[in-house]
């Protein structure tokens, strides 16, 4: 590895442990380290009442902005299961997927997050919007065209209801 590589920060995904999103994302910014959790509103419905809540978009994940010397004390933090291995080594993410998640969450489409492992189709990019631009995959899912962007070192994909006038095929 190039002494390049060591001293440029890149992303990672962290897996927390369950139900631990905020609290291992609170601990890590303590810390000091840079870190993404995505969020969103959801209504919870319990048997006495609603409530909007904030929830991890990305269920047992949060991404850390480290150095590779700070691993260590990333995963010495409470909530912090373990990095994501892709042949044997910690796999970091593009700094472009953080960017396209940010510009997701922040987008005002609907948005879902599933494991299942949605075969590559088409390929699209959104040519209107607050999303122009972004690249994708369309995919048939409950019968409506939609553009997935994958996120591959997570191995699940993003769901994002758009609808066809708003993509062109490249």
């Amino acid at each position: 590895m190039s002494s390049i590589a060591n001293n440029s920060k890149k992303w990672y995904p962290a897996y927390t442990h369950a139900r631990a999103e905020k609290k291992a994302y609170q601990a890590l910014i303590n810390k000091g380290i840079e870190t993404y959790l995505p969020l969103h509103r959801q209504l919870k419905q319990w048997s006495d009442r609603k409530k909007w809540v904030e929830e991890p978009f990305i269920k047992s994940y949060l991404f850390v902005r480290i150095y590779d010397h700070e691993q260590t004390e990333v995963l010495m933090t409470k909530g912090i299961a373990r990095f994501i291995y892709f042949s044997n080594k910690i796999t970091a993410m593009p700094s472009r997927q953080i960017d396209e998640l940010k510009l997701l969450m922040a987008s005002p489409y609907e948005l879902e997050v599933t494991e299942d492992n949605l075969q590559p189709g088409e390929k699209i990019v959104i040519k209107a919007g607050p999303l122009k631009g972004m690249l994708g995959e369309i995919v048939a899912y409950r019968s409506q065209k939609q553009l997935v962007l994958r996120l591959e070192s997570l191995g699940c994909s993003i769901i994002v209801h758009v609808s066809a006038s708003l993509i062109d095929r490249f």
